[in-house]
């Protein structure tokens, strides 16, 4: 672990912002690159000063919209048997593939959203958005929206903590639980929000 954060400490340091873009994209669609050891060496570099804050979640957000995207047309364009053919081979299995699809055809929006912020799930979200066809604008806009959540507190994990490794897991954990945390509070919220809503269409539709 200790020479991998090295490795990413020093890779980003190389290639600097399209570093970022470019492993956040990787993260972002199959390939098993860990956002918590991405975004955290960044945070560190813009604290030491050679790097910019901004850009660096800039470059991080942006980055995870375009692996997303990746995800997106593949499973628009290549379909479905072609996803689970090949999808075994980087862990997308068909019980984990169904459901994800099956949660995302009821809600989609803001299963994109909370999937930015749950792992194994950021992987997979994606896939169900494109065979939907989720209408672009939607799913830029949820996606960037939880992609910048979650690579915003993993950057200022870097920023406040250096390259502390045994300190960046513990936190990065803490994160992670968070956003676990969140997200299931937004799935509450979310549900009753939708009860009430669909209580009340059918109160309007059979009155008394």
């Amino acid at each position: 672990m200790h020479e991998l954060i090295q490795w990413l400490v020093a890779s980003i340091d190389a290639l600097s912002y399209p570093g970022i873009f470019i492993l956040m994209a990787m993260e972002s669609s199959v390939f098993p690159i860990p956002s918590e050891l991405v975004m955290p060496p960044a945070g560190f570099l813009a604290q030491r000063g050679e790097m910019n804050m901004v850009l660096v979640v800039l470059s991080g957000t942006f980055g995870s919209l375009a692996g997303a995207y990746a995800n997106y047309f593949a499973a628009r364009y290549l379909g479905r048997p072609l996803l689970l053919r090949y999808g075994r081979y980087v862990w997308i299995t068909e019980e984990k593939f169904a459901r994800v699809e099956t949660f995302f055809r009821k809600h989609g929006e803001v299963s994109t959203f909370i999937g930015r912020l749950l792992p194994v799930v950021r992987h997979l979200i994606s896939l169900p958005a494109g065979l939907a066809g989720m209408h672009h604008a939607k799913f830029a806009f949820y996606t960037l929206f939880g992609a910048g959540l979650w690579v915003t507190v993993l950057s200022y994990v870097g920023y406040i903590i250096g390259a502390n490794e045994e300190l960046v897991k513990k936190y990065s954990t803490q994160a992670l639980f968070g956003a676990v945390v969140l997200s299931v509070i937004i799935i509450i919220a979310y549900v009753w929000i939708h009860r009430r809503s669909a209580s009340a269409k059918s109160q309007m539709t059979n009155p008394k």
